[in-house]
């Protein structure tokens, strides 16, 4: 049985402490280390993780760790600095999305990680959602093009108004969720995004940027896309979570069960388990009775009620990862949808700031 992975987990805010739990419970990994700048003054660490050793320097922390891994959970804006000095050390990495905050540093990751052949797993947690891995497959099915409608906005009150104030000083929402939902639409059409346009709106004060936007994505197959985010206390808890697609064959839809939610709490956007949460699948078919009309065949319930939660999901990320690294995993794929992902919706923050479409190459 081959040794434990060791894994230094840097930044232990919501995802990181759900990777560290996955590192803490799973075969095939050990902790060596948790690392963030103010780790040491921390009260909130839970008991199964506070014996581990603490770090606040990230260079101290691979010289005296020596993990073979590095899980990268921090800001944004230090993931490609943390991902390329922790491969320079020979480690493998996996790193919460976006994999930088440009297109070069994007580049640079991926090319550091093929350079030293380290092995590089990026957070997109709907890859590896049953769920939302049917969804792609039903929608796969509906035929060409796609128009694919997407959003995700969450209000932000008690510990998410900071989260998502301290998110918006390194990426605008529809650039730090939208990775994901951009993603979808690539695996969906299969197609080359050609042209992008988006906007935005500040509607909070406190934040440092824009806390709305919109983006639309146009693909070489007459596919088009749209996606929307918005975080902030003034946001509608209405309409927060729309994931549908239609082709000329039907519509695949993502839609709660309300029967299996009686009783509970539906106003929680910033819930981080509804961000992925599925109840059912939706499955609309176009075909009609030549004579009367009507649909030839009913829509579909897909029942998903005993979907993994996102612990769950967490863990089967690093699962991925572990046997990425035990079967030396080719992933130029994932690698390059992450930079294909990023340079979209780099493309509608830049479509927002100049005020008209951009072309991509």
């Amino acid at each position: 049985m081959s040794d434990p992975v060791r894994m230094l987990v840097v930044g232990l805010g919501n995802m990181g402490l759900s990777h560290a739990n996955a590192y803490h419970n799973m075969d095939g990994f050990e902790i060596a280390g948790l690392m963030s700048r103010s780790i040491k003054s921390r009260t909130d660490i839970p008991d199964h993780l506070k014996d581990y050793p603490l770090y606040e320097d990230f260079d101290t922390a691979l010289a005296e760790a020596k993990p073979d891994g590095v899980s990268i959970n921090s800001w944004p804006n230090s993931h490609a600095d943390y991902a390329i000095r922790a491969m320079d050390a020979g480690c493998h990495v996996f790193m919460e999305k976006p994999i930088a905050t440009n297109i070069e540093d994007a580049e640079k990751v991926v090319a550091k990680a093929r350079e030293k052949n380290r092995k590089l797993v990026l957070g997109y947690i709907l890859r590896v959602h049953p769920s939302w891995m049917k969804f792609i497959e039903v929608g796969k099915t509906l035929g060409k093009p796609l128009v694919m409608r997407l959003n995700l906005n969450q209000q932000s009150s008690g510990p998410a108004w900071a989260w998502h104030k301290n998110l918006i000083d390194s990426l605008i929402p529809i650039v730090d969720c939208g990775v994901h939902y951009v993603d979808v639409m690539c695996q969906l059409t299969g197609a080359k995004p050609v042209r992008v346009h988006g906007i935005g709106a500040s509607l909070w004060s406190d934040a440092a940027q824009q806390n709305y936007g919109h983006l639309h994505v146009t693909f070489d197959d007459g596919s088009v896309g749209w996606y929307e985010a918005g975080w902030g206390p003034m946001m509608s808890e209405e309409a927060f979570f729309v994931k549908d697609v239609v082709g000329p064959n039907g519509a695949v839809t993502i839609v709660p069960d309300q029967s299996a939610r009686e009783g509970t709490d539906l106003s929680d956007s910033a819930n981080i388990d509804k961000h992925t949460k599925t109840d059912a699948i939706r499955l609309h078919h176009a075909a009609v009775d030549p004579e009367t009309k009507e649909f030839s065949t009913p829509d579909e319930i897909m029942s998903m009620s005993d979907e993994p939660d996102h612990q769950e999901l967490c863990n089967r990320e690093q699962a991925f990862f572990l046997k990425s690294i035990q079967e030396d995993t080719d992933l130029s794929e994932s690698m390059d949808a992450a930079v294909n992902s990023l340079r979209i919706v780099l493309a509608a923050e830049e479509s927002i700031q100049q005020e008209k479409a951009v072309h991509l190459d």
